[in-house]
């Protein structure tokens, strides 16, 4: 999905087996258990304005589309923002937000060398940092910690597992010829568990909690103190 020249059909035909990957993996439920845990600290300290979220290269915007229809239905006031390089990604992602009748901001950043804006309550990413090198990854977790108070990183653990569930569960969620080959490469060029705990040591991420969860990820937490 990289390819500047990658027909746009087979761009959204891939992004729709990528939502269908991230909701088998629980990436937006993640975000929300963060969302709603947040919320419950903010209504403590007497606090009623909206939360702000931020998803660093946001993709075809699934994961916020799904954040924000969770949020109408519980009435949580929820400031929903994605932030991606590809035109035709952030289309799509308008598009399904204006489809399932959410409000959510999409935006074009090329993060690497723009940075982030600031002023969120939680910055997340999910399925970025395996198509970075080790000092951009480094680099995007700082930009995240000064973009937000609290950060979420789930991604790719690169392993013999991954690489086998990858490439059969593409074959059983999509017809996409696109990410049937990417999901496989993406395992290959992904982090292990120990590489990531470098990079959040790196990065400056003290108390940072990294842990393994389904299927095959890493799941990185961290709160500023």
């Amino acid at each position: 999905m990289d390819a500047e020249d990658l027909d746009p059909a087979k761009h959204v035909q891939a992004l729709r087996a990528l939502a269908r990957v991230n909701r088998v993996s629980l990436v937006a439920t993640r975000v929300w258990r963060e969302v709603l845990h947040m919320s419950r600290i903010s209504r403590d300290r007497g606090e009623n304005r909206p939360l702000r979220l931020l998803d660093v290269a946001c993709g075809g915007g699934d994961v916020m589309v799904d954040v924000a229809r969770r949020a109408r239905s519980t009435g949580l006031p929820l400031a929903v923002n994605g932030c991606d390089l590809s035109p035709v990604a952030l289309e799509h992602a308008r598009r399904e937000a204006e489809r399932r009748g959410v409000a959510a901001e999409f935006f074009a950043r090329d993060v690497l060398a723009e940075g982030l804006p600031g002023g969120y309550d939680l910055v997340c990413s999910s399925l970025f940092h395996h198509h970075l090198s080790h000092e951009d990854a480094v680099d995007l977790l700082r930009s995240m910690a000064e973009a937000g108070h609290r950060v979420l990183v789930q991604d790719l653990l690169r392993g013999t597992l991954g690489y086998v569930l990858a490439w059969s569960g593409l074959r059983l969620l999509s017809r996409s010829e696109v990410a049937r080959v990417d999901g496989p490469r993406s395992v290959r060029a992904a982090f292990t568990l120990s590489e990531v705990r470098a990079l959040a040591a790196e990065a400056g991420y003290v108390g940072a909690v990294i842990r393994r969860g389904w299927p095959e990820r890493f799941i990185l937490s961290w709160r500023r103190p």
